[in-house]
């Protein structure tokens, strides 16, 4: 007996594309899957001492959250400063040119981009559709920078994730004139001997990374929209007191320390694409 099959609609199947960004930073590291364009996933965890064992741990861990294995991935960005030391990767890019992709992308109307990471802060001048134009680092001293504000916690015996609210309920706040790490400290521990509140001290102190921060960003010429990527960005009193320098609203995003891993995903996405 045989039977005749007339088909009328066609199915066309369309293979899901998985593209991953790995942003092996000195105090974290990230990791983002976008799956056809859209945020699939993203993991930030500490960076160990061994920036390969750290890529495959925060790649893994992202991979399980949505079930698939590395195989499934067609084509990863590598940034950081460890980026070199990332196996799997396809590609390795800068950090300038991921954190400018990833902030464009979640902010289109974005000029200037401030990234402050655990040991180097740097200042992005965009142009049209996002390109990279100009752009300012301060590579070789702690002021500034995520680990600036970990060791003044550390004087202050307060937790890092503390420092901002704690800093927006300051009604006087404190001179820190210093903007070397160990100098700064020991102007901290000597406010903390006179007897001045811990949050005027952790104020000042984000007024001094401000000033550092503010210093070096003019040099690309500030101009809105400004987006702040990083760690530090999620630190309210450190928004504040820059905003206080540009004197304009800084637009964070939702998660800042993902926007270099998501910018090198993007940067992933469009080498596929080719």
């Amino acid at each position: 007996m045989s039977h005749s099959i007339t088909l009328t609609i066609w199915d066309v199947v369309i293979a899901v594309m998985y593209v991953a960004g790995i942003d092996i930073g000195a105090l974290t590291a990230k990791s983002v899957i976008l799956k056809d364009g859209k945020v699939l996933a993203f993991t930030v965890i500490p960076s160990g001492s061994d920036s390969r064992e750290t890529a495959q741990k925060v790649m893994d861990a992202t991979l399980s959250k949505v079930g698939l294995g590395l195989k499934n991935v067609e084509f990863t960005v590598a940034t950081g400063y460890g980026r070199v030391s990332v196996p799997f990767a396809d590609l390795q890019v800068t950090e300038i040119s991921c954190h400018a992709k990833g902030a464009y992308s979640l902010f289109p109307t974005a000029k200037t981009v401030i990234d402050i990471g655990g040991q180097d802060s740097k200042a992005i001048k965009l142009g049209e559709n996002g390109k990279v134009v100009d752009f300012a680092m301060n590579d070789r001293c702690a002021a500034g920078t995520g680990r600036f504000l970990e060791v003044m916690a550390k004087a202050l015996e307060v937790k890092l994730e503390d420092l901002g609210d704690l800093s927006l309920q300051s009604k006087n706040r404190a001179k820190i004139s210093s903007i070397c790490t160990v100098f700064a400290e020991s102007e901290v521990i000597s406010q903390i001997s006179k007897g001045t509140p811990k949050v005027d001290i952790i104020a000042g102190i984000h007024d001094a990374i401000a000033s550092r921060v503010f210093g070096m960003a003019s040099r690309v010429k500030i101009e809105k929209d400004l987006v702040m990527s990083g760690g530090v960005a999620k630190n309210k009193g450190v928004i504040r007191a820059l905003e206080e320098k540009v004197g304009f609203k800084i637009l964070v995003p939702e998660e800042p320390q993902i926007v270099g891993a998501l910018g090198a995903a993007i940067i992933a996405q469009e080498k596929v694409a080719k």
